[in-house]
């Protein structure tokens, strides 16, 4: 059934999604980016919807080129997760006690760390099996030491950068604790590079708009960088940091949730194997139909043969652990969640509080008017999305969220 061709292109673009399904917003987004001379082809995900400049679920490969509006605002965004040895029948019958001590060990919405987080500390705990808290002190030294490199406009900015590692930030971010098949304990986290990734992003979105050669575009987000200029190298540059900042913000944040669940716990000492770890807003120089591209994914994830990837659904429905089979034909890609539907501001109107207590019942989490645009129905069928992707893809694990902390 799927991919399908999307009719009225330049650039050939594939389908995980039937034309009719996706929205007119979207599909006039696609053919728009399409149209650049630079791009070699794109793969739409069954998760499509209406993006900033371009579609979120989307993989765009171009030739010596980059579009900053194919990454998105917040750079590096993704998944982390990690396997307990915690079965259901350990969980209390109330988590509302379990909420509150991750509420208050990460801080959500724009909130931040009073103080940055230990990471030394941190480590000598989680360290030795949490993806970036694994690498040294020297290490975290020689990342922070690259932030005088930035841009100049976000030089006032690194203390702020520095509070907010180990935060979730809010929109759709989240953390979750879920169940598998066999009834084991999983958490779940979803976030990005916070409020400097977006600062570096939208700088450079601005730098790409007035270029002489994006001046004749139609639509100014599609502005790009082209290759051996100043420009493209101070993007890649602060792209590569922000994307490096993400995976350490997730990875500290998923040593204070460990935390929180294992302080829950007291005495019994809980295990956590090796964490899965995923972004789904980057850039990768990768190997298109035998020659060198610069690929863009932007809510889509890598799925290469054997990759493990997190695909989430909404909150209060499912989430699978996905490995990937490396088809060709998406550029070795799958989706990044569920996507969405209709917009917030159409989910607020929508929608009650009585509606998200209704769609979120079973599932400890807030219950009011601050995330409504985030309840179930504002998000496509995740079980339709992974089913559409069933040549991408195979699924490893499906997950039920039991708990939500969202921003």
């Amino acid at each position: 059934m799927f991919p399908v061709e999307l009719s009225g292109t330049r650039a050939r673009t594939l389908m995980w999604a039937d034309e009719h399904e996706i929205d007119p917003a979207a599909l006039r987004q696609l053919r728009a980016i399409a149209r650049l001379d630079r791009v070699h082809g794109v793969r739409v995900m069954p998760d499509v919807h209406v993006g900033k400049g371009t579609t979120v679920g989307s993989v765009i490969a171009m030739r010596g080129a980059v579009a900053p509006a194919a990454v998105g605002v917040d750079i590096g965004c993704g998944m982390e997760s990690v396997k307990t040895d915690l079965t259901a029948a350990d969980l209390p019958d109330d988590l509302v006690s379990l909420r509150h001590r991750i509420e208050a060990a990460v801080p959500v919405g724009f909130q931040a760390h009073r103080d940055p987080v230990d990471v030394a500390k941190l480590g000598a705990r989680f360290g030795a099996s949490h993806g970036e808290l694994a690498r040294g002190v020297n290490d975290w030294r020689r990342f922070w030491k690259e932030f005088g490199s930035l841009h100049p406009d976000v030089q006032n900015l690194e203390s702020k950068a520095g509070k907010q590692i180990g935060s979730l930030g809010g929109g759709n971010h989240f953390i979750e604790v879920c169940l598998d098949e066999h009834d084991g304990v999983w958490i779940l986290l979803h976030s990005g590079s916070r409020n400097i990734g977006k600062e570096l992003a939208e700088r450079h979105i601005a730098v790409a708009r007035a270029l002489p050669h994006n001046r004749d575009l139609v639509d100014r987000d599609l502005a790009v960088f082209v290759a051996d200029t100043p420009e493209m190298a101070d993007y890649r540059r602060d792209l590569t940091w922000a994307q490096e900042y993400a995976a350490r913000n997730r990875a500290v944040m998923l040593a204070l949730v460990c935390g929180a669940v294992q302080d829950e716990f007291g005495e019994r000492q809980v295990r956590f194997e090796e964490p899965i770890s995923c972004h789904h807003n980057y850039v990768a120089e990768e190997t298109i139909d035998g020659a060198p591209m610069l690929v863009t994914r932007k809510g889509a994830v890598r799925a290469g043969d054997g990759d493990l990837a997190l695909i989430p659904g909404s909150m209060g429905t499912r989430s699978y652990v996905v490995r990937g089979k490396g088809n060709p034909d998406s550029y070795c890609s799958a989706s990044h969640g569920a996507g969405r539907r209709m917009s917030r501001a159409q989910a607020k109107r929508q929608f009650t509080v009585a509606d998200l207590i209704a769609q979120t019942e079973g599932v400890e989490s807030r219950k009011d008017a601050g995330v409504v645009d985030e309840i179930p129905a504002a998000y496509k069928d995740i079980d339709a999305v992974i089913e559409a992707q069933r040549d991408l893809v195979d699924v490893v694990a499906t997950l039920r969220q039991v708990l939500c902390v969202k921003g």
